[in-house]
C-alpha cells in the first residue's frame, strides 16, 4: 500500500464520493451543496480533497473495461484477446475490435465515451461550485480552477483521439442540449484551454505526482501537437521540438536507470514519471491489467488473493521484431515456465504462438507483465499507470526531428532511451543511426493462417525503423493504436487475423454510442457508422 495514495484517494472516497456516485445517480446536487457551505470552509490543506474526485474518475476511464487502454491496444497489433478455453468471445467482441469490424450498433466499448464525460461532468461540477462560492477557496482560487480546466481538458484530448466529432460542455448550470463540434473544433478548443491554464498551473513536480501541473499540461500538449495531422491535417512537427526543449530544459524529470522500476507496485512519485493515474489496492482499485492477462494457474505464482481471467496476449508477430538481448522484451512479458511461488512445481509455461483468434488453449500467448505483479497481489494492482513519462518526451522529439529530415539527431535521442534496455547485455547495441529509424520495420506484417504461415503485406512503412523503437518502449501502455494511425499502418496493415477493413480511414475514430444520439438529436453519427 502506498502513503500516496492512501491519503490522496481516500480523500477522493470520502468526499468525492458523493460527487462521482450522485452524478450517476442524481443529478440534483442541493444537499450536498448546502453541507459544504454551511459547514465546510476549505483551507489550503483540503484542497487535495477538493480535486480529488476528477482525479478518481480516470481509474475507471484509464484502466476500466473497455476504457482507453482496452481500445488502444485491442484495435492494435501487439495485444489480443482471443478465445479461450475458459471463455473471452464475449459475443465477438473482441473479434471486432481485432478486425476492425465492429459497427455502431455493435459498438460495445462505450465505457471510454462515458467515463470521459463522467470526468468532464466531476470537473464541471466542482468548477461551478467553487466560482459559485458552494466551496469557498481563499488562497489559490485561480489556480484550483486552472488545474480542474486543465484535466477537463485532459479527458477531451481522449475524445479528440477517439471519438473525434464530439459536444463540449463546460457549464455544469446549462442543461441544454450540446451541439457537437468538429475534430478541428475540439483540437483548437483543447489546446486553448491548456494553453489558458498553463500560467497558473504549479512547476513543482515533486509535491503534484498524479496532478495536472505545468509540466504535464506540456507534455500533453506536445502529444496533440504531434497527432495534429491526424486530427486536423497540418502537421506540427515544430512546435513538438519546442514543447519538448522546455519540458527537457525544466529539468523536472529524467530517465529511471532501470526500465521496470517505472512500472514497479512502488512507482509512485518515480522521476521518469511525468503523469500518473494513481491505483491502489485498497483505496484505488482499479488496474485489473493482471487479472485479465494472466491464466487462473498463475495466482500460485503469486500468491494472489484472486484468480486471474486467463484473456489477452502477445501478438507473436510483435514478440518476433525483438533483438533478444533488448530487456524490454523480458520486462514487459512473461513467458515460459511458471513456479508455484511456495512448492517450486511448474504450473503453467506460456507460449509465444497463438493460433488463431477463435480457439486457443489457455497457456498460449506471452501475457503482458510490464505492471509489476507483488506476491500477495489482490484483484487490484498498486502499480500507478504511467500515462505521460519523460521517455514519451524524447521519443516525441526525436519524431519531430525525423520527420523534419534531421534524422541523426533524432537517433542521438533514441540511442540515449535505448541505453538502459541494453546495458546488461550488449551496450553497443543501443546504438541506432538515422538510415535505421527511417527504414522499414522489423514487423512481418501479413495475416496468419492457422498453419501459423503468413501472408506477407508488402510495401515499405516511412520511418518503420522508429515505429519499431516506439513499440518496444511502450508496448502495453495504451500508446499503440494512435501510433499505428499516425505512421498509417492501422489504416493498411494486415496482422495476425486482422486485415484493412475496406473502410479503414473512417475506422481511425470510434463511432458515438447509440444511446448519444438517440439522447441527444443534435449529434451526427461519425461517418460511415
Amino acid at each position: 500500500m502506498k502513503v500516496f495514495n492512501k491519503i490522496v484517494l481516500g480523500s477522493a472516497l470520502v468526499i468525492g464520493g458523493s460527487l462521482a456516485f450522485q452524478s450517476c445517480l442524481n443529478l440534483d446536487e442541493q444537499v450536498y451543496s448546502e453541507v459544504l457551505s454551511e459547514n465546510f470552509r476549505p483551507g489550503e490543506r483540503d484542497i487535495p480533497a477538493i480535486i480529488a474526485p476528477v482525479y478518481g474518475s480516470l481509474r475507471a476511464l484509464m484502466m476500466g473495461w473497455q476504457g482507453h487502454f482496452d481500445v488502444q491496444e485491442e484495435s492494435a497489433d501487439v495485444i489480443v484477446t482471443p478465445a479461450r478455453p475458459n471463455g473471452w468471445y464475449d459475443g465477438g467482441t473482441y473479434v471486432r475490435m481485432h478486425q476492425h469490424t465492429w459497427t455502431a450498433i455493435q459498438w460495445q466499448p462505450t465505457n471510454l465515451w462515458q467515463s470521459s464525460y463522467r470526468s468532464i461532468t466531476t470537473a464541471n461540477r466542482v468548477i461551478a461550485q467553487i466560482e459559485d462560492d458552494q466551496i469557498s477557496i481563499e488562497n489559490g482560487r485561480e489556480a484550483v480552477i486552472a488545474e480542474l480546466k486543465a484535466v477537463r481538458a485532459f479527458a477531451y484530448y481522449l475524445l479528440l483521439d477517439n471519438h473525434g466529432n464530439v459536444p463540449v460542455v463546460t457549464d455544469f448550470r446549462d442543461v441544454s442540449l450540446p451541439q457537437q463540434s468538429s475534430r478541428a473544433e475540439l483540437y483548437d478548443f483543447v489546446i486553448s484551454e491548456i494553453e489558458a491554464a498553463m500560467p497558473d498551473l504549479s512547476q513543482d513536480a515533486r509535491n503534484t505526482y498524479g496532478q495536472m501541473n505545468y509540466w504535464v499540461a506540456k507534455t500533453l500538449l506536445a502529444k496533440i501537437y504531434l497527432n495534429a495531422e491526424v486530427y486536423t491535417g497540418t502537421p506540427q512537427w515544430q512546435k513538438v521540438i519546442e514543447v519538448c526543449d522546455e519540458i527537457i530544459a525544466g529539468g523536472a524529470y529524467q530517465l529511471d536507470n532501470v526500465y521496470a522500476e517505472v512500472f514497479h507496485w512502488e512507482n509512485q512519485n518515480n522521476e521518469e514519471i511525468i503523469f500518473a493515474v494513481p491505483y491502489d489496492e485498497i483505496f484505488g482499485q482499479g488496474n485489473t491489467v493482471h487479472m485479465k492477462t494472466l491464466d487462473p494457474l498463475s495466482r500460485f505464482v503469486y500468491n494472489m488473493q484472486a484468480g486471474p481471467w486467463g484473456g489477452n496476449c502477445a501478438v507473436p508477430q510483435f514478440i518476433d521484431t525483438y533483438d533478444e538481448e533488448d530487456g524490454r522484451l523480458y520486462d514487459t512479458w512473461i513467458m515460459g515456465p511458471q513456479f508455484h511461488a511456495n512448492t517450486g512445481e511448474m504450473v503453467i509455461s506460456y507460449t509465444k504462438e497463438v493460433p488463431s483468434i477463435a480457439a486457443t488453449t489457455s497457456n498460449q500467448g506471452y501475457r503482458i507483465g510490464k505492471y509489476q505483479i507483488k506476491q500477495g497481489a489482490t484483484g487490484s494492482l498498486d502499480n500507478d499507470f504511467p500515462f505521460f513519462r519523460y521517455a514519451d518526451v524524447l521519443m516525441m522529439k526525436a519524431e519531430a526531428l525525423l520527420r523534419l529530415g534531421n534524422g541523426t539527431q533524432a537517433a542521438e535521442i533514441v540511442s540515449e532511451v535505448r541505453a538502459r534496455a541494453f546495458a546488461n547485455t550488449n551496450p553497443a547495441k543501443a546504438t541506432v543511426t538515422a538510415a535505421q529509424l527511417e527504414g522499414n520495420s522489423r514487423y512481418q506484417y501479413g495475416y496468419q493462417n492457422l498453419d501459423g504461415s503468413i501472408d506477407l503485406d508488402t510495401g515499405v512503412i516511412p520511418f518503420g525503423g522508429f515505429l519499431d523503437e516506439l513499440g518496444w518502449e511502450f508496448a502495453a501502455e495504451a500508446h499503440r493504436r494512435q501510433d499505428l494511425i499516425r505512421f498509417g499502418v492501422f489504416q493498411t496493415k494486415s496482422w495476425f487475423n486482422h486485415r484493412p477493413h475496406p473502410q479503414a480511414q473512417d475506422k481511425i475514430i470510434f463511432p458515438i454510442p447509440e444511446a448519444e444520439l438517440n439522447n441527444n438529436p443534435n449529434l451526427t453519427q461519425n461517418s460511415s457508422y
